[in-house]
């Protein structure tokens, strides 16, 4: 039986102005892996995360998130979409203003139809799953390390319970203690929960423990998505400086050790 596809890109052509970014671009994320989007500075990684988000139309092509073509979609039908999947940005993203607590509490709120004790439990939750306690609920941002940050922000990303999650750079900024911390707290959060998750990271470490797909963004497309051994044995030149240069190498012995 074919796996399900949970997002579709289909003859992807993006244009700014004169500028040609993406000729033919395919790609396929299939329900419950963990997809990783790589490719190097201009190759539209985050163009790419964007029009999975609605946030950016092609100029031509298909973009299908859970079946929708998102730019055949109603308001009332992106909403829907976006209340199935949670996105954790680069630096967090947390608002300064608020506490942790309304920090995770504000998707919940924005839904405008559940109590107060409901929304106080489901938060607490939220933060327990990300390894916080009661006492970090009333924290503000500037209080928190980076790490809490992240994590914070990630349980803001799951107070909806999504199917999908998005990644943008998850261990930026984090040491490499903390990084490999934060790892296996997705890695535990992605078999409990049943999620599936795209993620776009530069850290060699993070991709090769996390992903079980990588999709290379190279030559204006996708030149490879496979499982990460495929890709790394794949002949093309970025690949070959990107995963067998000195830090690739580093990053593929740590793996084994």
């Amino acid at each position: 039986m074919a796996a399900t596809a949970i997002i579709e890109l289909q003859d992807i052509c993006m244009r700014f102005g004169p500028n040609l970014i993406h000729q033919n671009l395919n790609l396929r994320v299939e329900q419950g892996e963990i997809l990783s989007l790589v490719g190097g500075s201009g190759s539209g990684k985050t163009t790419v995360l964007r029009q999975m988000l609605g946030l950016q139309r092609p100029t031509s092509g298909s973009v299908r998130v859970f079946g929708q073509d998102i730019a055949r979609a109603s308001s009332q039908q992106m909403q829907a979409l976006r209340q199935r999947w949670g996105m954790l940005f680069q630096q967090g993203a947390l608002f300064s203003s608020l506490s942790a607590f309304e920090n995770v509490a504000l998707p919940l709120r924005e839904l405008r139809t559940l109590p107060q004790d409901l929304i106080r439990d489901t938060v607490l939750l939220k933060l327990a799953m990300v390894d916080l306690g009661p006492q970090d609920a009333l924290k503000m941002p500037a209080d928190l390390s980076g790490g809490m940050v992240k994590r914070v922000a990630l349980a803001r990303a799951l107070a909806l319970e999504p199917e999908l999650l998005f990644l943008d750079e998850p261990t930026a900024g984090l040491d490499p203690e903390m990084s490999d911390t934060f790892v296996r707290l997705i890695r535990a959060l992605h078999r409990a929960l049943k999620l599936t998750v795209v993620m776009v990271t530069h850290d060699l470490d993070t991709l090769l423990a996390l992903s079980s797909t990588i999709a290379v963004l190279a030559d204006k497309r996708v030149i490879i998505s496979a499982a990460p051994a495929e890709v790394i044995a794949f002949e093309h030149p970025f690949i070959k400086e990107y995963f067998h240069g000195a830090r690739g190498q580093r990053a593929l012995a740590a793996l084994h050790t």
